[in-house]
């Protein structure tokens, strides 16, 4: 082990060992952490001024919440929900939910120069609401953002990365690719907040051999393409060429206030858009450690629904190491243990997490191994970690990491990240390399589409919100090895292992496998 290496893993140690110890409510209900770190990163300009202060509430049930209805009413607040709805949104002056809640409610401005109201204290459920409320979200107008991306795609890497058919072959996919599977009638959706320049993607198609294609653009550009777009859209036509891609612009979400309700309306329309398409999001809207529960209920409850209609998910668990809390441009200071957490999005139960590797192939392009990708100088490497937020999912009661804990285990699954292993694309009419989770994540989305023809074609059926247990009830054992476990490499919390571990999940897909035992599982056949 080298000495770079030992401080690496030292780091992680202490990191670890941090994150794990008790902590404790200040009485006073004051938010730490990162919550707190971006307050004092941003200026502080006094009592807010704000006429539409938000906060969102979970109820004890689905009926309509008739106590909270009139309990607002009397404090000059109003109550937006709607029937089916376990959440709603109580909103109003700032002044008046200040002392509806009994918490201070300022205005700020951020690094970024954004402004925003907040409360340094956690509000809690008012006495005469604990039969209809069961928690309550934190009042807070503004969503830290930002895509999953490590810095500038790099020029110089050897041969100039993975061509599509060598990102086939790498994952045995090549096999689905020659017997005529490749995407055509299924639709991809990315969710993103750069905009793409459409000469890059002809190039790429006309280079690389492909179909050239237009996707199709929901909400106009998000903006300049700064080549996070333009990487998703390349990596998935690569192993599917014959998918619908489109491309949904997210930055509505992150303008102003009501973040989180924002998401999960555009991912309602979305699913009613395009009903059973896959998903693959490398996209953050902030980390577990800075919103509770209450907050992200209505996003948990969009794709719960968007599931039901047969559609599949998958997120960049991030590019951090495992430290998603620390706050990039909204502050900055040394890391520490606030700064260890996840991605609060891809850390749901109903979101397949994909961790990111660093591959080795043979002068074919042939898989001989794979890593956990991590960057000690750059600080980077595949995210991953135990959830703050979200109880273990039933797919993963088996799952053993040597940490005890009942909470949600992050990433599930994980694909070549290191931008010096990754795949060819054209970006601003260069060659570059892929990089990053938000690599893996289309990875893993294009080679679904071409498991669920596949899967259609053989007497299966398409892979939608049941994909988690049944990658998990593969890994636990099954006739063929659908997975590579990667079992070399760590981030700055954890240490990649044999076995699942809490930097690349389950490990690499060796697809031609996998989608066989997903097809004896569906159909019954398994273990047989």
């Amino acid at each position: 082990m080298t000495g770079r290496r030992r401080l690496w893993v030292l780091a992680a140690a202490l990191l670890l060992a941090a994150d794990v110890a008790p902590l404790s409510r200040p009485p006073d209900a004051t938010i730490a952490g990162p919550y707190a770190r971006l307050l004092a990163a941003s200026a502080d300009l006094g009592a807010s001024r704000s006429s539409d202060t938000q906060l969102t509430v979970t109820l004890a049930d689905a009926r309509r919440p008739e106590e909270l209805i009139g309990w607002a009413a009397g404090r000059g607040l109003s109550v937006r929900w709607r029937p089916g709805d376990a959440w709603a949104v109580v909103e109003g002056p700032a002044d008046r939910v200040a002392r509806a809640f009994a918490v201070p409610v300022r205005d700020y401005r951020g690094r970024r120069g954004q402004e925003f109201y907040a409360s340094p204290q956690q509000p809690a459920v008012p006495v005469e609401l604990t039969s209809t409320v069961s928690d309550v979200g934190r009042i807070l107008g503004y969503t830290p953002h930002h895509m999953a991306r490590p810095g500038l795609l790099p020029l110089d890497v050897p041969r100039q990365g993975l061509s599509p058919d060598a990102l086939l072959t790498v994952y045995d996919a090549q096999p689905l690719a020659a017997a005529g599977f490749t995407g055509k009638g299924a639709t991809i959706v990315f969710f993103e907040f750069d905009g793409y320049d459409q000469s890059d993607l002809d190039t790429f198609s006309d280079t690389s051999g492909l179909p050239r294609f237009t996707p199709i653009l929901v909400g106009g550009q998000p903006g300049p393409s700064t080549g996070e777009t333009v990487m998703d859209l390349q990596v998935a036509h690569a192993i599917a060429p014959d998918a619908q891609l489109v491309v949904v612009n997210a930055l509505p979400t992150v303008e102003g206030d009501g973040g989180y309700h924002k998401v999960a309306q555009l991912f309602e329309t979305t699913d009613r858009q395009f009903p059973g398409a896959v998903w693959s999001l490398s996209i953050g809207w902030g980390c577990d450690k800075l919103h509770g529960t209450a907050d992200l209920t209505p996003v948990r409850a969009a794709l719960a629904a968007a599931q039901k209609h047969g559609t599949t998910v998958f997120d960049a668990s991030g590019d951090n190491g495992g430290l998603e809390c620390k706050g990039g441009p909204d502050w900055s200071a040394p890391p520490g243990p606030d700064d260890i957490g996840l991605d609060a999005v891809a850390s749901m139960p109903e979101v397949t997490s994909v961790g990111g590797t660093t591959l080795t192939t043979d002068d074919q392009g042939r898989w001989l191994s794979e890593q956990a990708w991590v960057d000690v100088a750059m600080s980077l490497g595949s995210s991953g970690g135990v959830s703050k937020l979200y109880s273990r999912p039933a797919f993963q009661s088996s799952v053993e990491t040597g940490r005890d804990t009942t909470q949600r285990l992050v990433p599930d699954v994980a694909a070549v990240a290191d931008p010096f292993t990754g795949v060819r694309i054209v970006f601003d009419g260069q060659s570059r390399i892929g990089a990053g989770t938000s690599q893996a994540a289309p990875i893993w989305a294009a080679l679904t589409v071409l498991m669920n023809q596949y899967l259609r074609a053989h007497g299966g059926r398409a892979l939608g919100g049941d994909l988690n247990p049944l990658l998990y009830q593969v890994a636990s054992g099954s006739r063929l090895p659908g997975f590579r476990d990667v079992r070399l490499g760590a981030n700055a919390v954890d240490v990649s292992s044999p076995g699942y571990d809490l930097v690349t999940g389950l490990g690499s897909p060796s697809v031609d496998s996998l989608v066989r035992d997903l097809l004896a599982l569906q159909t019954g056949a398994a273990r047989r």
